[in-house]
């Protein structure tokens, strides 16, 4: 990363512009909402996605030439800033630059951006800053360079947050619940998902997670009887496509699956009104748009197998989760220590982790997801933890969790209702996979670091298996519609097993929900936790269980519970808790690990009221100065091209 950052600072000579000397006032020129330019064409290649394209000099910041700008400290702080905060914030803080840089100009007039903007920009990313101990840039001063409303102000992301979409109108005569079995671009799926949202509002809502490396949005449609909230008692699932861009048919498959579920629910399906009052499901057709570019640039038939497959930065996003697998395999050696939600090492944070990666692991703290499946392509079977062998020398290794039975339904879930993974033929694809019932533990297929399903199931609640959906990586339009008959049925009857096991609400004796409370069940070395509100689900096989809840403070409650073979719906198993005596409380044993060098970072609260982003604290403990007051890691590559160094990046 900072070979190019290096690059891209060669080009800035020299330093012109307004550094100030930064007291109260400042050295820099406000411009008033009635300033006059003359306005000339905005060519600024740092600018050229920018909401206008005009602009005037002077800049606020006394450049007086386009030159002048693209030779300015602050024109190259924006040209790198992606790289220095890892993706977090762009494109929104190059626009916001931009609109000081090089200002909108209209019918001779200067408009200024909205203060509200950059007030809600520099509150969602001050931290991202604070990692790599960067202070806020000066020309980013909310209320110096930035407008009220009643001044006529202007909002410099209106293009990312989208106008209204321009309706494709479909084929004369077509209902409106007509899928059209095609790939989608970016832009196009976008479109039908928040069209698909705006058709069934009353059960559907898009929401972005975060935004991938290339700063386009990780966009999610859920689907729920009270869409934007959790729901006591309503379990949670989540379906991914495309984690790997030039594996397309997962995108495609729940682009398909949203419409279906949108159209099918207003005809009043009673198997679709059934699941989606009972389940909040959530639909990421997309983790990797960026890509997906790559790959779609090829197109359908001239793809590479590897052509697309990662991000932006280069890095496949399904080696890109903390290896929590190897730590798993040292605790279960060690008698009492819990083996599941194992904090994420330290040392990760060190390394690259993309954007999207942590888009991923902040939307699993905020939903208490129980169930998910990934996307793939490249062959025909469904996989299951864990993807790491017990072994790391062995490549190929039978190495299951402790859910071991419950990871095989749920395959079966999947595969046995789908007609070509069912197909007796060994010379089909996924031939070799025939006599396992087109099902595999995933070390057993082959082994890696990294993945995403080992993650989830060891840092969470939720159970996630991986589904290749067939060879053909990037298949030709026309197999689409093949596929989505093949996989319609099995997508469905995989989410309804969402609803298998236990579910109930954990109590005090005054009826207060206890949130983190650990539903054990003997046998089974894996725990969940109760979500904020108390509830929770334990996927389980049919049999009898003993069931234990416990919580730092009360008494355990022990229950025995039989789940019947036919049993469709999860059975209801509630507990109230009985604190403990007067005395000091007791803390459960194993209920922390105290592990050196591992912990999570800390839960703060970002913008929206959402987690905050895993990287911030052990980025910010990497990168503070060291003893003596030494410079940051990235000053060097500012001040080894100019005498004028931008000290106002400093914090100290």
């Amino acid at each position: 990363m900072l070979l190019p950052l290096l690059a891209v600072l060669a080009a800035a000579a020299a330093w012109p512009g307004c550094e100030p000397a930064w007291g109260p006032a400042g050295g820099c020129h406000r411009p008033s909402a009635s300033d006059s330019a003359t306005c000339v064409a905005l060519q600024l290649r740092t600018c050229g996605d920018a909401a206008y394209n005009q602009t005037a000099f002077p800049s606020p910041l006394q450049h007086r030439s386009r030159e002048a700008v693209e030779s300015s400290p602050e024109h190259v702080l924006l040209s790198v800033l992606h790289h220095l905060l890892e993706g977090q914030c762009n494109p929104d803080l190059r626009l916001l630059g931009c609109a000081v840089l090089a200002p909108r100009c209209e019918g001779g007039q200067l408009r200024r951006p909205c203060r509200h903007v950059c007030e809600a920009l520099r509150e969602a990313c001050q931290p991202a800053f604070d990692a790599i101990d960067m202070a806020w840039p000066y020309f980013l001063d909310c209320g110096r360079y930035f407008g009220g409303e009643e001044e006529g102000c202007y909002d410099p992301l209106e293009k990312l947050r989208g106008g209204p979409d321009v309706e494709e109108a479909l084929p004369s005569g077509l209902p409106p619940t007509f899928i059209h079995f095609t790939h989608h671009s970016y832009a196009q799926m976008v479109r039908v998902l928040k069209r698909t949202a705006a058709r069934c509002a009353h059960v559907a809502k898009t929401y972005s997670i975060g935004r991938s490396f290339d700063g386009k949005d990780l966009l999610v449609i859920e689907f729920s009887s009270r869409p934007g909230q959790h729901e006591l008692m309503e379990p949670e699932v989540k379906l991914i496509g495309n984690i790997h861009g030039n594996e397309v048919a997962g995108r495609e498959m729940l682009i398909y699956l949203a419409q279906y579920l949108c159209s099918e629910y207003l005809l009043g399906n009673p198997r679709i009104q059934r699941l989606l009052n009972t389940t909040r499901i959530h639909l990421l057709p997309s983790m990797n748009p960026d890509g997906y570019e790559v790959a779609a640039a090829e197109g359908a038939g001239y793809n590479g197998w590897t052509s697309g497959r990662q991000n932006a930065q280069n890095l496949d996003l399904n080696r890109n989760f903390p290896d929590l697998t190897s730590e798993f395999y040292r605790l279960a050696s060690s008698r009492g220590a819990r083996t599941d939600h194992v904090a994420i090492p330290q040392h990760y944070w060190w390394g690259k982790v993309a954007p999207e990666t942590k888009a991923i692991m902040k939307w699993m703290k905020t939903v208490p997801f129980v169930l998910s499946a990934s996307l793939h392509g490249g062959d025909l079977v469904v996989s299951y933890p864990f993807d790491f062998s017990q072994d790391p020398y062995e490549e190929k290794m039978f190495s299951p969790t402790p859910d071991e039975k419950m990871f095989k339904l749920l395959a079966r879930a999947y595969a046995d209702v789908h007609p070509m993974m069912m197909d007796s033929s060994e010379n089909r694809c996924g031939g070799n996979f025939l006599k396992r019932g087109s099902i595999i533990n995933g070390a057993d297929w082959y082994s890696f670091t990294g993945g995403m399903s080992d993650f989830n199931y060891l840092h969470s609640n939720c159970f996630e298996i991986t589904v290749e959906l067939g060879c053909v990586k990037f298949p030709p339009e026309e197999a689409l519609y093949t596929l989505w008959q093949h996989n319609k049925e099995s997508l469905l009857n995989f989410v309804e097993m969402v609803h298998r096991g236990i579910k109930g609400v954990v109590m005090d004796k005054f009826g207060k929900p206890v949130k983190n409370a650990r539903i054990s069940v003997k046998g089974i070395r894996h725990d969940i936790t109760t979500a904020p509100d108390g509830d929770y689900w334990r996927l389980l096989p049919p049999g009898s269980h003993i069931v234990i809840a416990q919580a730092p403070g009360y008494s355990k409650v022990i229950k025995k519970v039989t789940i019947p073979a036919r049993m469709q719906r999860a059975g209801r198993v509630d507990f109230i808790l009985q604190p403990l005596g007067t005395g000091p409380k007791k803390s459960l044993q194993g209920s922390r690990r105290s592990s050196p060098g591992l912990r999570d970072p800390p839960r703060g609260a970002g913008p929206h009221r959402e987690p905050e982003e895993p990287s911030r604290e052990p980025l910010g403990a990497r990168r503070q100065p060291g003893a003596g007051g030494s410079k940051p890691w990235w000053w060097s590559y500012f001040t080894s091209l100019s005498q004028h160094k931008p000290r106002w990046l400093l914090k100290y």
